[in-house]
């Protein structure tokens, strides 16, 4: 019952009549996705997406109802893509970098929307093309370390500085050691990377490795370990703590809802109350003094046949009190897409519809309490 509540919310909310058609005519869950808004991995396309595809979508959630919220159409991003998995917030625009596009898991494109115009623009591309590129902003400036150059694996240590007045990309001292899919936060200027999978490429692996980078001294120190380690999590601050919250330990066949807590002055881990709903690849974002969780993937195989669940689940937790709450779910469930909060909206573009990487989609979707 709970799931049919919540869909209904989401559809409704979408306010437009002809958004409402598409609903009652497309799959039971969520929204159908039109064509043009979708692209193969590999191959001319077009794509479309079966029943048993769309019934990979889940939004049903455990966690008592918060207020439910609206989702609306934003302007869709200029091409398909997905595996960005991170996106940055930077003078009140959003920044997607890299991931899959146009047939490429190593693309370096990188494109910027900008809310009060509801456009994207191209800006420079990252000097080199990769999937799972761990990026942040801090002021006027992007960082983005590591990614893979295959799905998923060949880490590397690149890092680079992105200058946004200038638009222009440069290197800065490369990560101590090769990694994708981690997590970038910046606390007191510093940027921490937490997380993520590593080499060799046969045996990608999760690591709980934490290191810090220093823009003013340009160097690399550690900090203590993830304790549950792991990669594709989300990751806020918050008073100046870091949070980590779901992702995957090696596989999205072993997600996880672990939340753990990082408290700079004391270098050390706690733990706080677990995601709701276990997933990774999802976007996590603080929006109204809580933090959001939207999206992800859990995946198995059966047979040797990949299948499983592309979640839609918007869950939210407040600090304050250690809990969480649902919300009207993602009308397009995704995962490995650029999500940012500006404003009094929550920005979720891109990612891949189906479990895997083999479709992306320019889709793109905010969220407000109103």
């Amino acid at each position: 019952m709970r799931r049919r509540t919540m869909i209904g919310a989401a559809a409704g909310l979408l306010g437009a009549g002809g958004a409402a058609s598409a609903q009652q005519a497309g799959p039971a869950i969520g929204l159908p996705i039109p064509q043009h808004h979708m692209a193969p991995l590999r191959g001319p396309g077009p794509v479309v997406l079966t029943p048993a595809q769309y019934a990979q979508r889940f939004v049903d959630s455990p966690a008592p109802a918060g207020p439910p919220g609206r989702w609306t159409s934003r302007a869709p991003l200029p091409l398909p893509r997905t595996e960005m998995a991170w996106a940055a917030e930077a003078q009140g625009r959003l920044w997607v970098i890299g991931g899959y596009a146009e047939q490429m898991v190593n693309n370096s494109f990188v494109h910027a929307y900008d809310p009060a115009t509801d456009s994207w623009a191209e800006r420079a591309r990252l000097p080199r093309g990769a999937n799972h590129v761990g990026v942040v902003a801090d002021g006027n400036r992007i960082y983005a370390f590591g990614g893979f150059s295959n799905q998923n694996r060949g880490a590397d240590t690149l890092a680079f500085v992105y200058d946004i007045a200038a638009d222009r990309w440069s290197p800065i001292a490369p990560m101590p050691r090769p990694r994708g899919a981690g997590a970038l936060a910046v606390v007191d200027g510093k940027v921490h990377h937490i997380g993520g999978a590593s080499d060799p490429e046969a045996e990608r692996a999760s690591v709980g490795w934490h290191e810090v980078y220093d823009p003013q001294a340009d160097r690399w120190d550690r900090r203590k370990a993830l304790p549950g380690a792991r990669d594709h999590a989300g990751v806020v601050v918050w008073n100046g703590n870091i949070h980590i919250i779901g992702g995957r330990f090696n596989t999205f066949e072993y997600n996880t809802p672990l939340h753990h807590i990082y408290l700079p002055a004391q270098d050390q881990w706690e733990v706080r109350a677990p995601m709701p709903t276990a997933r990774s690849g999802h976007g996590l974002v603080v929006y109204r003094n809580r933090f959001f969780a939207m999206g992800g993937e859990s995946g198995q195989f059966v047979n040797r046949v990949l299948t499983g669940q592309v979640h839609g689940q918007m869950e939210s937790y407040d600090p304050a009190t250690d809990s969480w709450q649902h919300h009207a779910p993602m009308p397009t469930p995704r995962h490995g897409m650029g999500a940012v909060a500006i404003g009094d909206w929550i920005y979720v573009a891109g990612g891949g519809p189906i479990v895997g990487g083999a479709v992306k989609t320019a889709v793109h979707e905010a969220f407000t309490l109103g």
